[in-house]
């Protein structure tokens, strides 16, 4: 059991060691750093992201911060694996963080786009229901009534220009167009 805590305790002064190197840029400090602790920050990072795929890019993101910035650690407080393996927990942590957030971009999104397509379908079909019932209403006005709606509202027309058309009177073309419009209301159902 002692010689575990003192293997630990020397690994830790080696491990402290090659940081402080790596803090003056040593390559070769670096890379001895890496062959001794990436399986440990990989391991760590794969128990919290559950993806090897993410856990590998992750943990390549731990390294590439560990040298940029291997001069901020300092051994009196704490060991360099604690140091290592809070930047590692840190980086996966922020990594489950920044996937949920794009996940849930990615579904507001799609609801926002998603929702707007099935509700222009939902349009349509009820702008062509409602022009069906509004022909079929035409369909139970007089001919003249219906001649009198047509060239008002699909013609564009005014009654006068409605009436000049028809070769009636004003007042003539004015009641057609009221009593029709009143006989399609009950038709549609409108109040």
């Amino acid at each position: 059991m002692e010689s575990a805590v003192s293997a630990r305790a020397a690994e830790s002064i080696e491990l402290a060691a090659l940081l402080e190197r790596c803090g003056g840029s040593d390559q070769e400090a670096f890379a001895e750093l890496y062959d001794r602790t990436c399986a440990r920050v990989f391991g760590l990072v794969l128990r919290v992201l559950h993806d090897p795929g993410y856990a590998e890019e992750t943990t390549q993101e731990v390294f590439l911060q560990i040298w940029r910035t291997a001069a901020n650690f300092d051994s009196a407080k704490g060991s360099a694996v604690t140091w290592l393996m809070t930047l590692a927990h840190r980086r996966a942590v922020d990594r489950v963080r920044a996937e949920q957030a794009h996940t849930q971009r990615e579904v507001a999104y799609g609801i926002r786009v998603l929702g707007n397509e099935f509700d222009e379908v939902t349009e349509e079909v009820e702008r062509r229901l409602e022009q069906q019932a509004v022909l079929e209403g035409l369909a139970t006005l007089t001919p003249t009534q219906r001649e009198a709606i047509s060239l008002a509202y699909y013609g564009g027309r005014t009654y006068a220009e409605v009436a000049t058309y028809l070769g009636v009177g004003l007042p003539t073309v004015k009641s057609r167009i009221r009593d029709g419009l009143t006989r399609l209301k009950k038709s549609l159902g409108v109040t």
